[in-house]
This record gives structure tokens, sequence and C-alpha cells, in this order.
């Protein structure tokens, strides 16, 4: 039975008619119709070409292959579908990797895109077939691989000498953790399931040989270790692809193919059979609290933020339209105020959030230090909401022991072991980043905003630092400092900073899981705070030393 959380509704001055939050309104539209188009072109895979191809052999593009294995009307929570961003490799990288319901499970899917170097697996897939394993793992996940590749792309290790022997050494080795992570899985009980739509060749023969489940599909899968040209030349053997290795000998004579498909809607079908005898049951506990539309439209999420992050924003805007009802109970309201913290439910979950509302103060990091131990001690998820700059600095904030202040906020959030879900809404710069829960703390999941921005410090700032050591340089060396030339630098190194610290950068590169419509931040946290309840949360029960 499900109860209303106490808190009353956040109050919210937002001004939707004031002039800056119509022109910040704009440019997010601006920057999602990019995205939008982005994401087409993720969906084009291979090119239209490609897709033909593919289609005139009986077989659908990977993205239908998962629509159809997705119970009805049920979402998809897609994982970095902007990998490879101005790289030089198809949008998406190769592969496909999200979560979905499956015959009423959550699951983990990752699925190669045949239509993009016949499925090989690029350095972007590499970085998207790793995640999908760690969220599954870290989640307790059952994990479904649709397979059909060609294997490594051999183009990574082009090369002569040395070089080449390096690249060759970083593919076995990173396959190989691949097969571990996959054995670990099983061994943890957590399900995989492998669908073999195409061919599965040499290393790639043993994600179905390492599944827990493998479907293969009629005069369409391939499983061998080695093809009939390398079986001729290897051993003078003749063969053919079907007779050394296709799902009518794995599934009536090596034993290796579990279950026979007709065709790929066949395969679907057992597919979700699978699923369905699983008997997942997930130890978490339902939502406790009622799941109400926040009193503050979602929809003025658009206008929040500026494109110029140093313009102030109240976080607590952002909570308004994330949370059930809009309740949140502020935790030290007038203490710290520059660290929000408190308790809300989303969806009907229950979480603790902190959001910034400007730099750390050596108040506001003892202030989340003490909310993210209160979380854990009640077994409560945290979700961060960062637009940080970093820990205050000078003077009198060393003297007031922002290291040692700002290290027990660091140490909590280390040593915390809630799930925890971060949003980056916008800077996230420097040491803040640690602060706020940074990808490399153990997230579960972290998504970001199109305004968002990632770097160790501001441009401005990593610029007007590089042009203050090369003056002091000069002096130091009794040179004349040439303030022009210093003026352009200082231009091209601020330029340079910004372009990096993109969103689209960072989401290309995959240090998170996508960028967010804002309008959409809650029904993705909800889904998110529904599939980490597959495993127990439990808070710490010990921390490391504090220095006090």
């Amino acid at each position: 039975m499900t109860r209303t959380l106490l808190a009353p509704p956040l109050p919210s001055a937002l001004d939707t008619g004031d002039a800056q939050f119509r022109q910040n309104r704009e440019d997010m539209l601006e920057q999602l119709a990019q995205i939008e188009e982005l994401l087409d072109e993720a969906d084009a895979g291979g090119g239209p070409e490609r897709m033909e191809r593919l289609r005139s052999r009986g077989k659908l593009p990977i993205r239908e292959r998962i629509a159809n294995v997705l119970d009805p009307d049920s979402p998809f929570l897609e994982i970095s579908p902007l990998a490879a961003y101005k790289s030089d490799y198809v949008m998406g990288g190769g592969m496909v990797v999200g979560i979905g319901v499956i015959a009423g499970t959550e699951c983990v899917i990752m699925g190669n895109d045949p239509t993009v170097l016949a499925g090989a697996l690029t350095p972007y897939a590499a970085k998207k077939w790793m995640r999908a394993l760690e969220i599954a793992r870290d989640n307790r996940l059952p994990y479904i691989s649709f397979v059909e590749s060609a294997g490594g792309d051999l183009r990574v290790q082009t090369g002569d000498g040395e070089g080449r022997r390096r690249a060759q050494l970083d593919h076995f080795a990173e396959t190989g953790r691949f097969f571990y992570e996959m054995i670990e899985l099983s061994k943890m009980e957590i399900p995989t399931v492998c669908v073999v739509f195409g061919s599965s060749t040499a290393g790639g023969a043993y994600q179905p040989g390492l599944s827990d489940y493998t479907i293969m599909v009629k005069e369409q899968s391939k499983m061998f270790l080695a093809g009939p040209p390398l079986v001729k030349m290897a051993t003078g053997e003749e063969s053919d692809d079907e007779t050394l290795g296709g799902a009518e000998m794995h599934t009536t004579v090596s034993g290796g193919g579990d279950y026979f498909a007709e065709d790929e809607m066949d395969a679907l079908r057992l597919c979700r059979e699978v699923v369905s005898h699983l008997n997942w049951r997930k130890p978490g506990p339902e939502p406790r609290f009622d799941v109400e539309p926040p009193a503050h439209d979602p929809e003025d999420l658009l206008g929040i933020m500026s494109r110029d992050l140093t313009k102030p924003v109240d976080v607590r805007d952002v909570i308004a339209r994330t949370t059930d009802g809009s309740r949140f109970e502020q935790f030290k309201p007038r203490w710290g105020a520059t660290m929000v913290c408190g308790w809300a439910s989303i969806h009907g979950y229950p979480v603790g959030i902190l959001g910034n509302n400007g730099v750390i103060y050596p108040d506001a990091a003892q202030k989340a230090a003490h909310f993210i131990q209160l979380c854990n001690q009640i077994d409560v998820p945290l979700v961060f909401l960062q637009n940080i700059t970093g820990f205050m600095v000078g003077k009198d904030f060393e003297a007031d022991g922002i290291i040692k202040k700002g290290s027990q906020m660091i140490n909590a959030v280390s040593n915390s072991t809630v799930p925890h879900l971060t949003v980056i809404i916008g800077s996230s710069y420097g040491a803040g980043t640690y602060g706020m829960s940074g990808r490399s703390f153990g997230n579960r999941f972290t998504f970001r905003w199109h305004t968002a921005k990632i770097a160790v410090m501001g441009p401005k700032q990593i610029a007007g630092v590089m042009s203050q050591v090369r003056r002091g340089q000069a002096a130091r060396a009794g040179i004349e400092f040439d303030e022009e030339e210093d003026a352009e630098t200082v231009a091209q190194v601020e330029a340079i900073q910004e372009k990096g610290s993109l969103a689209l950068r960072a989401t290309g590169a995959i240090t998170d899981d996508g960028i967010v419509d804002p309008r959409d931040t809650r029904d993705v946290l909800g889904m998110c705070l529904s599939v980490v309840r597959n495993r127990p949360i439990d808070g710490a029960e010990g921390y490391g030393v504090f220095r006090l």
C-alpha cells in the first residue's frame, strides 16, 4: 500500500514570461533539434543501401529486432546512443545497448548493428559492450545479446612493428575481458541469453558459447571457430558455412545451440519465452509513495538553463519539476545554502537529492557529507543534480578547512553503497565533479542535459591560468611579455577548451549514459530507480577515516 510523502510541494518563483527564460527555451529547443538529427543518424546505421541489403536477406535492422522483443508499449532506455560523435566511425559506434522490459522482466540488451562494418567490434562498440555487462552486473539484470558480427575491426590494428603488435595485444586482452565478464554474470546467477542472427566467428563464437541460453536461426546463424576458408588452409578439409556451423548442425549435432528458430521473428519469440521462465524476482521494495505528476510543469525545464552557465540557477526549480507532487523535504535549508539536500519520491520511489546552487563552501560540503550518511542509514538511493564549478578557494576558505571538509564529502560519496544516479544539468568542473558523484565514483547511471559541460575547470579559467604562467616565465627570464600574442593564445585556448567540454563531445566519448531531454529527466530517473531495485539496496555499514 502506497502513501503520500508528507513534505510540502516546493514553491517556485520561476518567471516563464521573462525574456531570459524565453531565450533559454528557444536555445534548448534548438539544441534538442540537433540531438534528434543525430539520433536519426544513429538509427540509419550504415546507411540506406546497407539497410536495404539487410532487408533483402530477410533480416531486420537491430533496432527493429529490439522493438519486437520488448513488451508492447514498454520503454527502451538506450545507453550512449550518440557514441562516436565527431569520430571516424558511424554514429552509435556499430552497436545498440539499452534497458528494456521483456516478458515483464527488465533486461540489458546488447546488439551488433550488421549494417555497420558487418557488425565488427569498433573501439566505441567495445566500450558500449563493456558498459552493458557492467549495468547487468551492478544491477543484477538478465543480459540479452543479439549477435551478428564479423569480429574485431582489423583497421585499428594496421601499421608495422611494435605499434601493430601492441594493438593486437590490446585487442586480445579486451576481448578476453568481455568473456570473463560474461562468465562472471552466470556465476552470479544472472541469466545470459544469446540470439545468433548471423555470423559469430572465431572469438565471437564464444559469445553464444559462454551464454546460458543460445537461440539460432535457420539458414542464417553461423557459429564456428574458423570459417570454411581457414579450415581449408589449416586442414585441407572442404566445407560450407551451413554444414560447418549452421543452426541445423548446432541444434541437432553439436548441441551448441539450444533453440532452433524458423526466422528472426520466431527467434525473438523464443527469446521472450526463455526470459518468461527465468522466474526473475526483484528483491528491492516496490514504490512506497503515491505517484503524482509534479505540481509545476516539466515543460518549464526547457527555459531554466542558459547557454551561459555563469548565470545563476535555483536547482530547486529543477527538483520541483521532477519529483512526485513537487514534494521535497529540505535538510538544513538555512545552513550551507549552496548545497540543496532533501528527501522526495520519483515515480513512487524514495530518493535523497543533492543539487548545487553555487560553488561548494566548507559548510555546504559538511552538510552534504552528513546527508549522504543519513541516506545510507535508511537505505535510500541518491540523486545528484550537478551544476558545479568546484570547491571554493581562497585564504579564508583554506583556513576554514575547505580541503578537509571537501574531503569529508568525497569520502562520504566514495563509501556510500546505496545507488547513485547523476544528472549533469550545467557545469561539472574540477573536484566538485567528484564531490557530486561523477562517473568514476561507481554511479549506477550518469546522464546529462545538452547544456552540460565537463572539464578540469572552466575554459576562461584554464586559459587565464596558462596566461599567468607564461607571464611569470617571461618575468623570471627578463623577457618582455607580448600582450598581443598572449591575448591571441588565450582566445585560442579558451575556444579549444570550450569545444572539448561540451555535452556532445563528452557523450560521444562515452563518458556518460546519454543526453536526455530535460522534460524526460523524471521518467529516466524513474526507470533507473526501478532498475536498481533488481538487487537489494543496503546502505554503508562503515566509512573510511574522516579528517575531523
